[in-house]
């Protein structure tokens, strides 16, 4: 493993926690636009306020773990973790005060405006109190278990991300206890936004949080006390799994112990309501051990990202985005053999506007074909039921030599894969669980079909996951191909993986965390020989984030050596564009619009040649050296145009959608001004490129 370098100059990175909280600022904008459809604005909303979960079971556990055992090393920025984590308080509270800000006062009355409707506990009608009521006793309070604490009943372990009640009581109980605080967990079982039946509805669409039925009628549970009061709260704890995986001599056993044991992690944020008496709120942070810059006080519900299950509730196609019907590839359009068509010639896949049924037609095909002999597949994220993990087990109990190298350890889906591991092991596959050290973050299928007598490997790579799902959600590119030296390296790949064999040298591909990050930086350079030679030197990439110091500074170089450079970079970057004499040269954008931008494409101008690659690896440390990552060449010329005209220059045209990094880190939404408003998602929607 390549360590750690510093660079030269702190100053000239940004930092990268930061930045990944401007991007959940930029998420949230898009909740915050009146031009985008009602009910995918409260999605967006759910999003960010997911998203900031995430980043405090990850980024800033990582960061207090780390200052609490004094070893804490300040990133390429050179800010000391004490300051970043000052920072993230400040903008975070900022965050969290938009969202609420946005759900009272906009999204509610606007909702209300079009039927939808979360009337609060005081304008419950009395039919609505009613029938709450009677819900509250058949279907909550049995699955219901309060606890008083008192020194039998000790502060309980509290669930990540659970909700729960703390409930201010006066009095005593049926045993003469004196009542003080008492818990009560929401039953998980449960859903957390009850829609109210038609009957007793005022409005065509009218739900309630499941907290303001238990706040309503909490009293019911401490027959003969009196509640002085009940407050929600939710605690997040640090979700990072530290397994030592040189230790352990079976993985996915230990991960599964240590999943066990996650959401009871030390805690590093608590949710409370605004209304939550400072002795309430002084008892729960003593418990949990947490000091006040570690409170985060919600005016509203504490789970609002809850609110993302009506979306699929509400049969209202006007305040959605329209629907839409990925289309097939027009090569398999004409040809339904997908071996055929791949043997005729390369196919691009572009997600979502064309279908990831293509992926699956091809291990379907491969799974029934007699003179298919094997297949081999990376599997890192695929999703709960996925079709594609069910044809490969039709492909082994159809006598197929079936390899699936898993990766266990993608963060929030570890459990997830060790269940289909084990199903695809039942069914005889052979799972193979990536290499110490390493996650395998490569996207491969390989398939191996007997033809005339020879053995032929047909191919497919991708920039995203073999996920149904968020194919339809998540922009990526996958390329299908026959080509022999691409075969040979992806066959070559799956051996080293599986097989602990030595280094070995690829003819086309770059493999992380061997040789991509070189040939990365000898690309720059190459520009840069190009920039002064008086030839053609330009720079593009389409990233979800970049933070590795030696690509950036390589970047600031090329910059001043007259390269121009425009990075596409979705969410986290921490080179500062435009700064004279450094990085004038350079423009950083990122696009929010209503798919997610995954795709990771590389393109260099080369004087006139140029190249165009797609990978799996962002420009993060983390892709180009602690992982294994596979990069490949676009050969075919109408294709590599075809990349260059959708993912590369369609998004740069973009003046609706684009945020526009500037030197100090803040980002400024691009406007037409007198030019014609463009989207690059809606014109791949409809088909159509600049």
């Amino acid at each position: 493993m390549t360590a750690r370098r510093q660079p030269k100059a702190p100053e000239l990175h940004l930092n990268r926690e930061l930045a990944q909280l401007e991007f959940n600022a930029r998420v949230l904008a898009q909740a915050q636009d009146a031009r985008v459809p009602l009910l995918e604005r409260l999605r967006y909303l759910c999003i960010a306020n997911s998203n900031l979960d995430e980043f405090f079971e990850v980024q800033v556990a990582i960061l207090r773990h780390h200052v609490a055992f004094g070893d804490a090393i300040p990133g390429p920025d050179g800010m000391p973790a004490g300051e970043v984590l000052d920072r993230i308080r400040h903008r975070a509270l900022e965050l969290v005060r938009a969202q609420y800000a946005l759900w009272n006062e906009v999204l509610l009355p606007d909702m209300e405006r079009e039927g939808i409707r979360f009337p609060e506990r005081a304008r419950w009608t009395a039919r609505q109190r009613h029938w709450l009521q009677n819900y509250f006793r058949s279907e909550v309070l049995p699955v219901l278990s309060p606890l008083g604490l008192d020194p039998a009943h000790p502060f309980p372990r509290i669930l990540n991300k659970s909700l729960n009640i703390a409930v201010a009581l006066r009095g005593t109980d049926a045993f003469g206890r004196e009542g003080h605080i008492a818990l009560v967990r929401a039953p998980r079982s449960l859903p957390r936004i009850v829609r109210l039946p038609p009957e007793v509805c005022t409005q065509p669409c009218e739900f309630v949080f499941l907290s303001g039925i238990l706040l309503q009628f909490v009293d019911e549970l401490f027959p003969g006390m009196r509640v002085k009061g009940a407050y929600p709260f939710r605690v997040t704890r640090n979700s990072e799994l530290f397994v030592d995986e040189e230790e352990v001599e079976n993985l996915a056993h230990a991960l599964r112990d240590e999943l066990r044991g996650r959401g009871y992690a030390r805690a590093v944020r608590l949710e409370i309501s605004e209304s939550c008496p400072r002795r309430v709120a002084e008892f729960l942070m003593r418990n949990f051990e947490l000091d006040e810059t570690q409170v985060y006080r919600c005016n509203g519900p504490v789970n609002i990202h809850r609110v993302a299950a009506i979306h699929d509730q509400i049969d209202r196609p006007d305040l959605k985005f329209p629907r839409f019907t990925p289309r097939l590839p027009e090569a398999l359009a004409v040809e339904r053999n997908v071996f055929a068509a791949i043997a005729a010639r390369d196919i691009l896949l572009h997600h979502p506007f064309e279908s990831f049924d293509a992926v699956l037609d091809l291990v379907r095909q491969a799974s029934a074909d007699p003179n298919v002999l094997a297949i081999k597949q990376t599997l890192y994220r695929t999703g709960a039921d996925s079709p594609l993990v069910a044809l490969l087990i039709d492909a082994a109990r159809a006598g197929k030599d079936v390899t699936v190298v898993v990766e266990l350890r993608a963060r929030f889906d570890e459990e997830q894969n060790i269940a289909f591991a084990n199903r695809l092991q039942e069914a005889g596959v052979q799972v193979v669980y990536g290499v110490v050290g390493y996650k395998t973050h490569a996207k491969m299928l390989l398939i191996v079909r007997r033809e005339h007598g020879a053995l032929r490997r047909y191919v497919h790579l991708s920039t995203g996951n073999y996920h149904h799902l968020t194919s339809r959600l998540y922009t990526d590119l996958g390329l299908m191909t026959a080509n022999p030296e691409i075969g040979n390296d992806v066959h070559d790949l799956f051996q080293q993986i599986s097989g602990l064999g030595p280094a070995i040298r690829l003819k086309r591909l770059l493999q992380s965390p061997f040789t991509l990050h070189k040939r990365v930086l000898e690309m720059i350079e190459r520009e840069i020989g190009q920039a002064r030679a008086g030839r053609p030197a330009r720079i593009i990439a389409k990233l979800n984030a970049l933070n590795e110091a030696g690509v950036v500074e390589a970047l600031y170089k090329a910059s001043q050596a007259g390269v121009r450079i425009d990075l596409i970079v979705r969410g986290a970057c921490t080179l500062r564009p435009g700064v004279k004499g450094l990085s004038e040269n350079i423009r950083v954008r990122s696009i929010l619009g209503r798919f997610l931008e995954h795709s990771r494409v590389y393109w260099f101008a080369n004087g006139g040649a140029a190249e165009t690659w797609c990978a799996s690896a962002d420009w993060m440390e983390r892709n180009l050296l602690r992982r294994i990552e596979v990069c490949f060449p676009i050969l075919d010329p109408d294709l590599a145009r075809r990349v260059h005209a959708e993912a590369l220059e369609n998004y740069l045209a973009d003046n609706t959608q684009a945020w526009l990094l500037q030197a100090d880190g803040r980002y400024t939404q691009a406007t037409p001004g007198d030019d014609m408003p463009y989207s690059a998602q809606s014109s791949l929607l409809a088909g159509l490129c600049p």
